[in-house]
């Protein structure tokens, strides 16, 4: 009864090394690894929503069985991010022994890249002195914020955004088990506006399927809140056109209609871009514009006069 009420993130995630989608030869690896009850400490890196906490908690689920909770401790450095956690909560769990067969007990720092250095500092001795009773999962997004003595003391495996193949497989599994209709045209939406991020893929589902078993195209688009990208490649084909007030309006209704952010919109922009049928140094200099315009945005500029400022832009570079 339970599952009828979870989320579809958790309801679906992972329970076996066989069931992980993507990174196929790190989870080889990391399989090995619980075969021989031995590991390194690790450090798993990459972006958000493709694997990194289902593949540790799928390494403790099959190491330790049913006693996994009582040898796991997971953290997130989001939370908890001083030195004071490091010093106190991980170093309680680190120095007792773990129970059952396994020599070792896990500790799993999510986000780990959110730690100061100072705590960073702590860890790497805290990780040199209790390498008999515990082992470290580190996870983060970026693995240049982690500290050079860390990363040394780990096996670093970069996990990469999961491919159109493997989400179409997740988007098969989740429609049969919810009775959802999905035309192709539905599914590629799904993988255009998820990028690669399963967790945000399974999220747009769930929001897609309260209302309507069977989800089209239109949508996805309208729960993500993303513009389609043929209507972002029509403002750009007006600015080629040279027709500035056409452009501008079709902007601003596309940003009305799904709700998008400046940010959002650039995103999109820089990608179409691409799709242009014109002089690729032309398209060089659009892009290098459209990087400008994200530059300002974050720092607080108005998004609507940046924006219409780059539509100039884009219709001053077509004009030569």
């Amino acid at each position: 009864m339970l599952d009828e009420y979870s989320l579809w993130t958790e309801k679906y995630r992972p329970d076996s090394f066989k069931d992980v989608k993507g990174q196929k030869e790190i989870v080889k690896r990391i399989k090995a690894f619980v075969e021989n009850k031995n590991m390194p400490h690790v450090l798993f890196a990459g972006p958000a929503g493709i694997g990194k906490t289902t593949l540790s908690l799928v390494t403790v689920k099959q190491l330790y069985g049913d006693s996994w909770r009582e040898n796991f401790l997971e953290l997130n450095a989001s939370d908890e991010r001083g030195i004071d956690v490091v010093r106190v909560k991980v170093k309680e769990f680190a120095r007792t022994k773990a129970i059952g067969d396994v020599p070792f007990k896990i500790i799993y720092l999510d986000e780990c890249d959110a730690l100061t250095r100072e705590a960073q500092q702590a860890l790497r001795r805290t990780m040199e002195n209790y390498t008999q009773t515990c082992r470290f999962i580190l996870s983060c997004n970026y693995s240049s914020k982690i500290i050079e003595p860390i990363q040394s003391r780990c096996a670093v495996f970069r996990f990469k955004p999961l491919e159109k193949a493997d989400l179409f497989e997740i988007i098969d599994k989740i429609a049969d088990r919810e009775k959802l209709k999905i035309d192709e045209k539905a599914k590629d939406a799904l993988v255009e506006v998820s990028e690669g991020d399963c967790r945000k893929l399974e999220n747009i589902m769930q929001s897609c399927a309260v209302l309507n078993a069977k989800i089209t195209e239109e949508i996805v688009f309208e729960v993500a809140a993303f513009a389609r990208p043929k209507e972002v490649l029509e403002i750009l084909e007006l600015c080629v056109k040279q027709d500035f007030p056409k452009a501008k309006s079709k902007l601003l209704d596309t940003m009305l209609n799904y709700g998008l952010s400046g940010l959002d919109t650039i995103k999109q922009v820089q990608k179409e871009i691409w799709a242009l049928k014109i002089d690729p140094n032309k398209k060089l200099e659009m892009v290098k514009d459209c990087g400008e315009c994200e530059f300002r945005m974050v720092e607080g500029s108005d998004e609507y006069l940046q924006l219409e400022s780059l539509l100039a832009k884009f219709v001053l570079i077509n004009l030569k």
